[in-house]
C-alpha cells in the first residue's frame, strides 16, 4: 500500500506482517528481500513513474506487525533502519495487536 502522510509530507509504503516472529533464517531473509524490493521501488524511479504526484517527497517504510518482533528480528530491523538512513529513507515499526 502506498499513501501520502499529509502531516509529514512523506510517501509511506506499508508492509504488513501478520505472522508471529520465529527468528528463522527463512523469515528474516524474506523480510530482508521485501525491504530490498520496497527500497528499489523508491530509489529506482518506479514509484515516481507510477505516482508522479509523489515524486520528490521524503519517504518512509512502515512495517505493521501483528506481534512484537523477537530479538533477532529487532537486530535485523536496526541494521535495515541504519542502511535506510544512508538513503534518506525512514523506517517505522508499528505493533498492532489483533482485536
Amino acid at each position: 500500500m502506498i499513501a501520502h502522510d499529509a502531516k509529514t509530507g512523506e510517501v509511506v509504503l506499508v508492509m504488513n506482517e501478520p505472522n508471529e516472529w520465529d527468528s528463522s533464517d527463512e523469515q528474516l531473509l524474506s523480510l530482508q528481500e521485501r525491504f530490498n524490493a520496497y527500497v528499489s521501488f523508491l530509489l529506482d524511479g518506479e514509484m515516481a513513474e507510477a505516482h508522479p504526484e509523489l515524486a520528490g517527497k521524503g519517504a518512509r517504510i512502515e512495517l505493521r506487525c501483528a506481534h512484537m518482533p523477537d530479538a533477532r528480528t529487532l537486530e535485523l530491523l536496526g541494521l535495515i533502519h541504519d542502511h535506510l538512513a544512508f538513503q534518506e529513507l525512514k523506517l517505522e515499526v508499528v505493533i498492532k495487536k489483533a482485536s
